[in-house]
């Protein structure tokens, strides 16, 4: 019994994997439960049975993109010393992301909120929690930089969250959309200047 529930467990896993990296290349509203059964070589009730409904599954996805995003962005980020250390190390995992395609795919947090912007749900009030949660870490960080003296003390905290988060999403569409090979380069010439220091 236990090998069977660890085999469901892989599967149901396998599933989401799949349908991650299908919203990424995608978007979330392509995801099915009768494409992603094809692209497995799965029964559709095969997959239904381990996920649910279209909707469940999109929640799922967005579920596991934040813990992917949470582990490779605010873990490291969370090993290094309060203040600048900290928000260097968090904003140069988050600029990764947008340059490397090939290991991340597209975010969820950018793609999604297009996606979703006019869109009422579940769906939309799950991404929206999760970035709000995103952009109060980021806020967290910032302050916490304030208070190490690493940043001037009137530094407006929610204004330079709001550009930082800012930068991340304008990155997005130059590296990927514009296929911009300057793109890496300028935004962190960017976030330097933001925080006070030269740019090169």
């Amino acid at each position: 019994m236990e090998a069977k529930t660890q085999r469901s467990e892989l599967t149901q896993q396998a599933i989401v994997d799949a349908a991650l990296v299908m919203a990424c290349n995608e978007g979330l509203e392509s995801l099915s439960i009768g494409e992603l059964a094809k692209r497995l070589n799965l029964s559709k009730s095969g997959v239904f049975s381990r996920i649910g409904s279209r909707e469940t599954l999109q929640c799922a996805v967005l579920d596991e993109f934040n813990r992917r995003f949470v582990a490779d962005v605010m873990t490291p980020a969370l090993q290094q010393p309060r203040g600048l250390p900290r928000l260097d190390m968090m904003v140069q995992r988050l600029f990764r992301r947008a340059v490397d395609d090939e290991t991340y795919g597209t975010c969820l947090y950018c793609s999604g909120a297009f996606e979703l912007d006019d869109v009422e749900g579940p769906l939309r009030e799950l991404l929206l929690g999760n970035l709000l949660r995103w952009r109060q870490a980021l806020l967290r960080t910032v302050q916490q930089a304030i208070g190490e003296g690493h940043l001037p003390a009137d530094t407006d905290a929610e204004q330079l969250a709001y550009e930082l988060d800012g930068l991340f999403v304008a990155l997005m569409r130059e590296a990927r959309f514009m296929r911009n090979p300057q793109a890496l380069l300028r935004s962190l010439r960017a976030y330097r200047r933001l925080i006070g220091k030269s740019p090169d």
